[in-house]
């Protein structure tokens, strides 16, 4: 049989990082892979609460089609919240989606024809290139630091690419690094989109998870022109399985998003969205994160303490504020995905995400990115210790 597959399939090549995750799934190897969140600490009881109510309160509502933008009051719960951080919105302009990674879907559809540029941070979200890339643009990436996105070489690359569609940037706790954007950077950020009449997609999954510091204001809230697109997720604040995010943009953007939705999956599950929405009016969400933010702190604290004492000091890591990650970068020429299939998977039984995937255009082999979220306090001092004593003989 002949599969007369589309041209942009042909970007869509297995992937090596797959292929090597793939080997850590032996149940005895300590992975700090996944960016998933601590399942210890989902809200059991109070969802199991609200999805009885769901059911026996409200069931002929709850198990029927809805609107494709989401349920209204899901959406005006999203909106009063998203109030409290500076952006002013009406439930028209929020879309409910099939978690935060629907929309750079959604958003890639609407915008990006095949050879259009896409500016975005280097290193930048796998999730993110996973759902350009079948629209088949170019990627133009610009440099960080531990103030986020260089603002000085963002600039460079609007001027030399002016037709480009869209910045994506995940200002808070970026995956992969674990940088936050700073103030001066993100309001410097909405100048030059301004300045160059460029859409901005903010996303957002991992801002509630601060854990240091003072919160710092969303680009969206500072977004005079409706410029940007800003995306969120119930993942790492409720529980990962419920399929919930959202967008906040313009009118008008929303509505080309709905139109894209509709012909993908109609909507979110209904009973998902009410169940959402009673656990947002029965019980206290803030209150369950500062829970995960007390949670992730040890934990980020933990891994940090024993990365000081027992990696070589050739190997630098950064120090997030918040979100589920640290970012290793180790001596030019080392090979952490070779180093991982040879050693660290078969002698330490510890599996990481080697760096390279998260580069666009020009992959890096001397990073790693590492997640402290999942894994138990004494499984992360094991795995951190072990993979340590193999650096120091390796580098």
């Amino acid at each position: 049989m002949s599969l007369r597959y589309a041209e942009r399939m042909t970007n869509m090549n297995p992937s090596a990082l797959r292929q090597l995750l793939q080997l850590g799934a032996d149940p005895e190897v300590i992975s700090f892979g996944g960016g998933y969140p601590d399942a210890s600490i989902f809200p059991l009881e109070h969802l199991s609460f609200v999805f009885n109510a769901a059911i026996n309160d409200h069931g002929r509502e709850a198990l029927q089609y809805t609107v494709p933008n989401g349920l209204p009051r899901l959406r005006q719960q999203v909106a009063e919240r998203a109030a409290t951080v500076g952006i002013d919105c009406t439930s028209d302009e929020v879309l409910i989606l099939q978690g935060g990674q629907q929309g750079l879907d959604l958003a890639a559809k609407m915008m990006i024809n095949k050879g259009d540029v896409v500016i975005m941070e280097d290193p930048t979200f796998l999730g993110a290139l996973a759902a350009f890339t079948p629209y088949e643009p170019r990627y133009v990436t610009v440099p960080m630091d531990a103030e986020g996105m260089d603002m000085a070489a963002l600039e460079r690359a609007l001027k030399a690419n002016p037709e480009a569609k869209f910045i994506y940037s995940v200002p808070e706790f970026q995956n992969p690094t674990g940088v936050t954007m700073s103030l001066a950077r993100r309001k410097s950020l909405i100048e030059l989109a301004n300045r160059f009449d460029m859409i901005i997609i903010e996303d957002t999954p991992y801002r509630e998870i601060r854990f240091q510091g003072e919160a710092i204001p969303p680009l969206k809230s500072m977004d005079t022109e409706n410029r940007v697109i800003h995306l969120g997720s119930f993942s790492k604040i409720l529980a990962p399985g419920l399929r919930l995010g959202w967008a906040i943009a313009s009118d008008e953007i929303i509505q080309r998003m709905t139109m894209l939705k509709l012909g993908v999956d109609t909507q979110c599950s209904t009973l998902n969205m009410k169940a959402v929405s009673l656990f947002l009016e029965n019980f206290d969400i803030e209150s369950h994160i500062v829970t995960i933010r007390q949670t992730y702190l040890r934990k980020k604290n933990l891994m940090l303490e024993t990365i000081r004492q027992t990696f070589p000091q050739q190997v630098s890591f950064t120090e997030p504020s918040g979100g589920l990650f640290t970012w290793l970068t180790f001596p030019e020429g080392f090979d952490t995905a070779l180093f991982m299939k040879q050693r660290a998977l078969p002698e330490a039984r510890v599996a990481y995400v080697p760096g390279a995937a998260f580069f666009a255009n020009e992959p890096k082999t001397n990073h790693a990115r590492i997640s402290y979220s999942t894994q138990t306090d004494e499984a992360i001092v094991k795995g951190m210790t072990a993979l340590g004593q193999l650096l120091k003989e390796s580098i």
